[in-house]
């Protein structure tokens, strides 16, 4: 119940900052739409846990804080490889174990790899995500573990 309630909540205040309007007639048309879109969420059983992660919402804009500094250094690591060239580029697979017990926490590190410059996330199975790493020193900080530890944190 209390994600149905949470999704209602996002659903009117994203509807009330897009649309702009306050008369009686948009405002009933929103919530009637609001009242049917929870209504189908709700009979297609999508409105759980993983689709609500409530339980992040505290943590989250830490951990963003953190990724983006990631994102921003891996970029300036890519772009210094791409000007000495590509004798000095040391494309790798790895296999990382992941520590998050939920689906979502696994989710959100494999898409924190991706989003990292110059490592994807090319499969996720059970606890071990196969890594395509651009450079070996990339794959090496991964398998530190320190993005899979700040991830657990997360979801804890």
């Amino acid at each position: 119940m209390l994600h149905t309630l949470l999704l209602s909540l996002s659903l009117a205040v994203f509807w009330l900052l897009n649309s702009g309007h306050n008369t009686g007639l948009i405002l009933s048309l929103g919530a009637a739409s609001i009242a049917f879109v929870v209504y189908v969420a709700h009979r297609m059983d999508v409105v759980d846990h993983e689709s609500q992660p409530v339980h992040l919402t505290l943590k989250l804009p830490g951990y963003y804080v953190w990724l983006i500094k990631e994102i921003i250094l891996a970029n300036l690591q890519v772009v210094k490889h791409i000007w000495l060239g590509s004798k000095s580029i040391s494309p790798s697979f790895v296999t990382i174990t992941t520590s998050q017990k939920t689906e979502i926490g696994k989710i959100i590190y494999a898409n924190s790899i991706t989003l990292t410059p110059g490592t994807v996330s090319v499969d996720l199975d059970g606890d071990k995500i196969l890594v395509h790493a651009l450079l070996r020193e990339s794959a090496e900080d991964l398998e530190a573990g320190e993005m899979d530890r700040r991830v657990t944190e997360l979801e804890d």
